[in-house]
Parts: C-alpha cells; structure tokens; sequence
C-alpha cells in the first residue's frame, strides 16, 4: 500500500479495512489478520495497525476473541458502507463541488456522466 502524506496512516489503513469490510471481500464472522500479520503486510508498525483496530473495534465493525484473534462483527458491512458513505458526502463531496464550480462543470453534466458511466458497467 503507498501511504499519502495528507493522511495518518492509521487512518488510511482504516479506510482500507472500512473498504474490504463493506463490500464483503472480510466477511461477516471472518477472521481478519492480527496486528502484526497486517503490519508486516503493509509494512508498518503493528502500534499503528493497533490503533486502527481499536478504532474499528470501538464502532462495533470487528471484535476480539481473546487468544484467537479479530474477527468482522455481525452487521459491519452495512454499518462499514453507512460509515464510508456518510464521510464520502462530508468529506469528499464538498471538495468535488467546489472543483466543479471552479471550473464551471454543472450538475446536469455531471448526472449525464454519471449515467453513461451506469450504462458502460452494468
């Protein structure tokens, strides 16, 4: 994983585990690597990896089984795809909006796009 600079990286690995979880590539019950297996994957220190999980641990999307590891928890992929949605809509969708008024792209162009896009994957 390249790891950007505007972003700590506990909080990019977060998003990458928010991802995996809701849309089911960890599923619900599985087992997901310990800190340090996803640490040594990543190549980061498990410290970091542990403060992701306590993250996601404290929002009830995974758990720990004592000597066994983390599991995904019961429900994460739709509260993980709630999470995902709602930072995309304050976060990204703001600096997406004002981009477009910057440079004079409007709704109706961007709906059209959109639909063509739908239409090329379905």
């Amino acid at each position: 994983m390249n790891f950007d600079n505007s972003q700590p990286i506990w909080m990019q690995i977060y998003e990458l585990i928010l991802s995996r979880i809701a849309s089911s590539e960890w599923a619900e019950g599985e087992r997901i690597p310990s800190v340090r297996e996803l640490g040594a994957t990543l190549v980061v220190n498990p410290n970091t990896v542990m403060r992701t999980y306590e993250r996601l641990t404290e929002e009830n999307l995974i758990f720990n089984r004592r000597g066994i590891g983390y599991f995904v928890a019961e429900d994460a992929q739709h509260r993980a795809a709630a999470i995902a949605r709602e930072r995309f809509i304050t976060e990204q969708l703001p600096q997406l909006f004002a981009k477009m008024k910057s440079i004079g792209i409007t709704a109706e162009e961007i709906l059209t796009l959109y639909n063509d896009y739908n239409n090329e994957n379905k």
